[in-house]
């Protein structure tokens, strides 16, 4: 079992781990390096057309195989939790078809991304930020209510339970991400709000890949 739950996780995550590198190459990575022309004073948010008109640098080679490299590291081992949960509900009586794949997916985005984004969006460069420490703490606190906060709401056999389940999905906001004193980017925020909607839509198409390919390959391994 456990060799099996390894390869399905693998040919799973790799294959997630490309795609998720294609979408952020053509929706995400433009808008990463406009944005660092404004952080590094290139363009200036304001300005005339003429005087902040400045072509954005083409794909350097090594950021983009380090980049496909990272998302192939990450949703590998996002694969292995999201296996390991599968096969522990599986044990449970929860059967694994593709369309509860699907499913799974949408709480890892959910759990994963989309929670702590109400608190912490993602960030483009050239916008203000918080203490990177009480960011990542929030940020990992977020994940760990949200996750078990939802399990609690799709697994639990009593109704009476899903208090705590919505008690665990709102305490994280209701305590506070932590902001910055204020709000002066030099990024424009037009290009922040795009940033942030391709980089959850990209994150939300690439959870429901993993999903739909990890019970594919979990169910067929286990058939063959």
């Amino acid at each position: 079992m456990t060799r099996h739950l390894v390869t399905s996780a693998m040919f799973a995550g790799v294959a997630v781990g490309l795609i998720a590198a294609l979408l952020q190459f053509w929706l995400v990575m433009p808008l990463l390096l406009e944005g660092e022309l404004y952080e590094a004073g290139v363009r200036i948010h304001g300005a005339a057309p003429a005087e902040s008109a400045v072509s954005i640098p083409p794909l350097d080679l090594r950021r983009t195989l380090l980049t496909a490299g990272f998302n192939v590291v990450t949703f590998t081992a996002y694969a292995l939790i999201l296996l390991a949960l599968m096969a522990f509900a599986e044990i449970r009586g929860h059967a694994l078809t593709l369309r509860q794949g699907v499913l799974w997916g949408l709480a890892g985005f959910v759990a994963v991304h989309l929670a702590p984004a109400i608190g912490l969006p993602p960030e483009l460069p050239g916008t203000v930020a918080a203490d990177l420490v009480a960011r990542q703490v929030w940020w990992l606190a977020t994940v760990l209510a949200s996750a078990l906060g939802i399990a609690i709401f799709a697994f639990a056999h009593s109704p009476a339970l899903w208090p705590i389940s919505l008690t665990l999905l709102l305490a994280p906001h209701a305590i506070g991400a932590p902001q910055p004193g204020a709000f002066n980017g030099v990024a424009p925020p037009e290009l922040a709000a795009l940033f942030v909607a391709r980089s959850l839509g990209v994150a939300a198409a690439s959870w429901v890949a993993l999903g739909l390919l990890a019970s594919f390959f979990w169910t067929r391994t286990r058939i063959t």
